[in-house]
């Protein structure tokens, strides 16, 4: 490695803003196995599809509606 290296040209992460930050979060089981046969059926992650289904909602601004069966 060198002794010192030149950043004067160096750009900002345009990402940086976007950059993910991992929690814990419980799902039930049965949701899980949804994400995770659309994960099989779409050949993306299924933490990365909830992760899209997230977003989305909160981009749309989407509210909350909870019907208990």
């Amino acid at each position: 490695m060198r002794d010192e290296y030149d950043f004067s040209n160096a750009k900002r992460n345009p990402y940086a803003k976007k950059l993910k930050k991992q929690i814990t979060i419980n799902l039930d089981l049965e949701t899980i196995e949804y994400f995770k046969a659309k994960s099989l059926e779409s050949g993306i992650p299924y933490q990365t599809l909830i992760n899209l289904y997230l977003t989305d909602c909160a981009q749309k601004g989407k509210n909350i509606s909870i019907s208990w069966q």
